[in-house]
């Protein structure tokens, strides 16, 4: 096997990599990310309480800005991997009986037996990331479960069993206070994350009851520049060409136009960088593979491609080699 002392050693490293590694690919929120890397790095060293979650945070901010990604690469740095997020939908429990959903039914009850969304997901998978979305649409009822996790590291789900929560660390993001946010960036000096920090807690208080904002950390994340909107776009191109060379040994190149084309489409949209997303499934990949199944079935299968912008201002795919 592999001593447990490399193990230890590798896992140290890698936590006091987190930050940096961390950067690598979430764009434009080194403060909050430095929020979360000392608390990580804090629990890890066993400095925390060992009977509370590695780590609770709330992340404050519009949409598209890495708080969904900073969960996901969360999972994937500290886990070894995106199948180690639990993933729950807050706007899916606005009622107080949908409690049951996410800790399963009591005896008796229908679905009884089944478990619950969250504690079966977190029984399987105890060293998990648990990023619980749209935080601020739940009911009252299904956030006061919450209580028993942030302070004890558990919960009892509805078979009375009890879940270990000790060794997750939490996310719970919101889009409340977004405008403020939107508007303390809007200048050129960057606020500091005190003082969003301080402009926000008043708005979030009158949403969270004060016990349970207390037991999270505010972590506000700011509206993206156009430079970082730049830099995520080539990131995901970047993506893209290692998946193309994997699939097909094809080589990908790209222009600056493109890069520009898509940051500038999303900076006209509220969704920030989740539209890069959608640009690419919508646009780009459906053209890309239509091109690359007619020339699959012909047999020919180039060696490059590059992608460039038409003068009509589409994507303009050229094979060659």
């Amino acid at each position: 096997g592999i001593p447990l002392g490399k193990v230890l050693r590798d896992q140290a490293q890698n936590i006091l990599n987190l930050e940096a590694n961390l950067e690598k690919r979430i764009k434009g929120q080194d403060d909050a990310l430095q929020i979360i890397s000392q608390v990580v790095k804090a629990a890890k060293a066993g400095l925390k309480d060992p009977q509370q979650p590695q780590g609770v945070f709330l992340l404050v901010g519009p949409s598209g800005v890495g708080k969904t990604e900073t969960g996901l690469a969360v999972a994937d740095l500290l886990f070894g991997g995106d199948r180690f997020l639990v993933t729950v939908n807050m706007s899916e429990f606005q009622e107080a009986h949908t409690v049951s959903r996410l800790i399963g039914s009591p005896p008796g009850y229908v679905g009884y037996g089944e478990g619950g969304i969250l504690t079966e997901a977190v029984r399987q998978r105890p060293y998990s990331v648990v990023l619980i979305d749209e935080v601020e649409k739940a009911h009252i009822d299904v956030m006061n479960l919450f209580y028993q996790v942030f302070d004890k590291g558990m919960l009892s789900d509805g078979e009375g069993r009890v879940i270990d929560f000790k060794n997750t660390v939490l996310f719970l993001t919101s889009n409340l206070a977004s405008d403020v946010i939107t508007q303390l960036c809007s200048t050129p000096e960057k606020p500091s994350l005190e003082t969003v920090t301080s402009a926000i807690r008043p708005i979030l208080s009158q949403h969270f009851k004060p016990a349970l904002l207390a037991r999270m950390t505010i972590v506000p994340f700011y509206t993206l520049d156009p430079k970082f909107i730049k830099e995520i776009v080539a990131l995901k191109l970047e993506k893209l060409a290692t998946r193309m060379a994997e699939s097909h040994k094809m080589k990908l190149t790209y222009s600056p136009e493109v890069v520009d084309h898509i940051a500038q489409r999303c900076t006209e949209v509220e969704t920030g960088a989740r539209n890069i997303d959608h640009i690419m499934n919508g646009t780009i990949l459906p053209q890309m593979s239509r091109e690359i199944l007619a020339r699959l079935s012909e047999g020919a299968m180039p060696s490059e491609v590059s992608l460039g912008m038409a003068e009509d201002g589409s994507f303009k795919i050229i094979f060659g080699g």
